[in-house]
């Protein structure tokens, strides 16, 4: 039986490439295009209201920023619709 003499185990490692990195700009950008528009307010509930929907168990209802609430529903866009329609409401 023929053993060979403890040396330490000699491996390949792969070539390594290198890491590719994006062009660098000529110019930088002063501003983005969008400063160009005038802001509009994004659309959205009356001052003072915020609906959401939460999730209690397999039930969900809707409830929103002045003290109202939904009844629970088992769906989960029923809930979403009866917080529209209170939005709607106001």
């Amino acid at each position: 039986m023929h053993e060979d003499s403890p040396t330490a185990a000699h491996t390949t490692a792969a070539p390594r490439t290198p890491a590719r990195t994006a062009p660098a700009l000529a110019e930088p950008l002063s501003a983005p295009p969008s400063a160009s528009l005038p802001e509009a307010p994004p659309p959205g509930p009356p001052a003072g209201h915020s609906a959401t929907t939460i999730e209690r168990g397999s039930f969900c209802l809707a409830r929103c920023s002045c003290g109202w609430s939904g009844p629970a529903r088992r769906s989960r866009d029923r809930a979403r619709t009866d917080a529209t329609e209170h939005l709607a409401a106001s």
